[in-house]
């Protein structure tokens, strides 16, 4: 099999990964923070170095700002709601993934809050001045991608940040496709909440996610078990026990532990390099195929991250999609649970073939995935 398909998770994960998994049923078995005894403590222990590891790699706010969420989806929904109040207003781009956009227009249709969506343009500045637009008096929160997930603009999110902390706006990241691909510093970048999954960019194993804030009061989602104040009936203030009710995912987050330190020992700028210059060669060839329809005048590898989106004429993107896997090339086909992204783009009949290739994809494979799309683009495919 061909995987092309990294921008819903990475695959292969690393050996490292895969071990630590393994290792975690067996040497960090006990429920951490929940008893006094050393087997709970020891894994305590693993898990506080996996928070650390994360605040350290975002350049957070301290490990205590850290909270494990079972995934991103999950961490966006408690940053957004943990926040919001009655007659708040909030901004998102037309490039989110459903992860924001589905929370926010639920409040919205509650009658609690309500939002714009600012088009994300070709050019930076034309980007910017569309999200300075948007902003009213009574806007609490800008909720921004760092990534698209289905055509890998990267959005400005240090100038974006700085245009909504002027105005008083907090600034939250939806780090799903960012995170682990392109550099992300909270405290450069000045992010108030920063929502990642570990599966992805992270190299991480499914299951996993975390929310880093900069220390702002975020009300919880659910209530319940922290091992810490049982005799209090109200959630604790202290973080990160107010935002992790009931027990850890421990192997997961000892995965994560090594899928962050295999990203470090690679470097996130050496690893966007090779997927990008992958993802370029994808691209000029995908690009000389008649019939085959882009949606980027040029790949500037400043403006996208590699993650590329094409469609075939008189095709729908869920058939090309099929063809391929009928092959062994794994991709995906559809709408990526981002519908704002394809009403910008106009894609919303079709959707959009997406191909997300890995440091780990080779010249071969782009040569097999290029001839296949060429066949059938001819429909010459058998």
């Amino acid at each position: 099999m061909i995987y092309l398909d990294n921008a819903a998770t990475s695959y292969p994960k690393p050996v490292s990964v895969i071990n630590a998994v393994k290792d975690a049923m067996t040497m960090y078995g006990a429920n951490p923070g929940r008893s006094g005894h050393t087997f709970s403590v020891k894994t305590a222990q693993s898990v506080y170095e996996t928070r650390a590891i994360l605040d350290e790699f975002f350049d957070g706010y301290g490990a205590e700002n850290v909270a494990f969420t079972s995934n991103c989806t999950s961490a966006l929904n408690t940053a957004i709601k943990g926040v919001l109040s009655q007659g708040d207003h909030v901004v998102i781009s037309s490039l989110e993934h459903n992860s924001v956009v589905r929370p926010v227009h639920f409040l919205k249709e509650k009658g609690i809050i309500n939002y714009s969506v600012f088009d994300v343009a070709e050019t930076d500045e034309e980007t910017l001045e569309n999200f300075r637009k948007v902003l009213e008096s009574n806007t609490k929160l800008c909720v921004v991608t760092a990534v698209s997930n289905v055509f890998g603009r990267i959005l400005p999110l240090r100038q974006m940040s700085q245009i909504a902390h002027d105005a008083g706006v907090l600034f939250f990241v939806d780090g799903a496709q960012g995170a682990g691909v392109i550099p992300i510093s909270m405290r450069d970048m000045k992010l108030d909440c920063l929502c990642v999954p570990g599966h992805k960019g992270l190299l991480g194993p499914m299951g996993t996610g975390a929310l880093l804030h900069n220390g702002l009061d975020i009300t919880p989602l659910t209530e319940g078990g922290t091992g810490s104040r049982s005799f209090e009936l109200l959630q604790p203030d202290e973080y990160p026990d107010r935002l992790e009710s009931g027990t850890l995912n421990v192997p997961g987050i000892c995965g994560l532990k090594q899928g962050i330190r295999v990203v470090n020992l690679l470097g996130v700028e050496n690893i966007r390099k090779a997927e990008n210059g992958i993802c370029n060669e994808i691209y000029y060839g995908l690009k000389s195929i008649n019939g085959v329809k882009l949606y980027e005048s040029n790949r500037d590898e400043n403006l996208y991250a590699p993650v590329l989106s094409f469609n075939i004429d008189g095709l729908h993107s869920e058939r090309v999609a099929s063809l391929l896997d009928k092959k062994g090339v794994a991709v995906r086909g559809g709408y990526h649970c981002a519908p704002l992204a394809h009403i910008s783009m106009g894609t919303r009949n079709t959707g959009t073939v997406r191909i997300s290739p890995s440091f780990k994809t080779s010249k071969k494979d782009i040569n097999i995935l290029l001839n296949l799309v060429r066949k059938i683009a001819i429909n010459d495919f058998i």
